[in-house]
């Protein structure tokens, strides 16, 4: 496992579950399959847990990809695909996913950072989505150009406006096609509560901007990777944990993403949640080996298991929650 600032502390979760009398957290039947295809990513956002960017080269092969659509093919009660990155649109495999995973009748989610739209050579992706019936989660962290190119880059609103409008005339956000939206705090802080952040992006993006949307998904800053050396270059990590430790949500323990949600690597290690792999936890809280893609026949061969637990658990605990899927409680 590799040697992080973050783990520092990686029973002080384990024991307060222990406090709530819950041994292990212990996984459901896996109903989603996550696969980050790679770190090369258009931009290089300061909160990126991924730590991911142009000069990345990780990269899922064809084959992996592959064996990734044969075990979910083998794996029925997995209904969702949901696919990121990165830009998960930067791997050359991407296209091949997705119609792979639709053909088997899949829900397919892409997670989009909107700008990618708008690469040289990326004018094909809007027409994809549309025809492949996909669902977008884009990255929208506020509906002001100050905040969003504070934490992601100069210019960057204006072109996930354009993008956004481009999504909409597409039909995306308007009923058939969905299209939700993700927000999370520029510094060091919680949400706020989700329904009412999504009323204000709502009113704010239709009268700025004629933009319309399905969601707001909100999600909290994971104490991780290039976020947390920002907390520790600013002398704000010990602040910030105290801060979700102090927010624990017991009510948030059965609705987390990892529970029912498996997460594949670009080279086909499989984790617990997106955030093990970044922190490269193996799956299972017995961490004895890493599990890959070629040693299971079907997903349903996790179910029941202990998951990995670490002290960024307190990140998905935290207040309302946080997961894939926006709040919990």
């Amino acid at each position: 496992m590799a040697a992080t600032p973050e783990a520092h502390s990686a029973h002080t979760f384990e024991h307060l579950l222990a406090r709530h009398g819950i041994a292990a957290l212990r996984r459901d039947s896996p109903t989603i399959l996550q696969v980050n295809v790679g770190k090369l990513c258009n931009q290089a956002c300061h909160h990126c847990h991924v730590d991911a960017g142009p000069l990345r080269t990780e990269s899922m092969t064809r084959a992996t990809a592959t064996r990734v659509i044969e075990l979910l093919a083998a794996s029925p009660r997995v209904h969702t695909l949901d696919i990121t990155g990165g830009a998960p649109e930067l791997n050359p495999n991407f296209a091949m996913i997705v119609e792979q995973a639709r053909a088997l009748d899949r829900r397919v989610i892409v997670r989009c950072n909107l700008t990618v739209t708008l690469e040289p050579g990326m004018k094909w992706l809007v027409d994809f989505y549309r025809r492949t019936n996909v669902d977008l989660i884009c990255s929208m962290p506020c509906y002001t150009a100050d905040n969003v190119d504070r934490q992601r880059g100069k210019g960057v609103f204006d072109k996930s406006i354009i993008a956004l409008r481009t999504l909409n005339a597409a039909g995306f956000g308007r009923g058939r096609l969905r299209l939700d939206l993700v927000y999370n705090p520029v510094g060091s802080s919680l949400p706020p509560p989700q329904a009412e952040l999504e009323a204000r992006y709502r009113d704010e993006l239709a009268r700025n901007f004629g933009i319309v949307f399905d969601r707001l998904l909100s999600i909290t800053n994971m104490p991780i990777a290039r976020f947390a050396h920002q907390l520790h270059s600013t002398g704000n990590y010990a602040a910030y944990m105290s801060l979700l430790v102090n927010h624990f949500n017991p009510a948030t323990l059965d609705g987390l993403m990892c529970r029912s949600l498996v997460s594949v690597g670009w080279d086909g290690q499989i984790y617990d949640c997106d955030f093990n792999q970044m922190l490269e936890i193996p799956l299972g809280a017995n961490r004895l080996r890493p599990t890959t893609i070629a040693d299971l026949d079907d997903l349903e061969q996790l179910a029941d298991r202990a998951i990995a637990t670490a002290s960024h658990c307190f990140g998905c605990t935290a207040d309302a929650g946080s997961s894939c899927t926006g709040a919990i409680a």
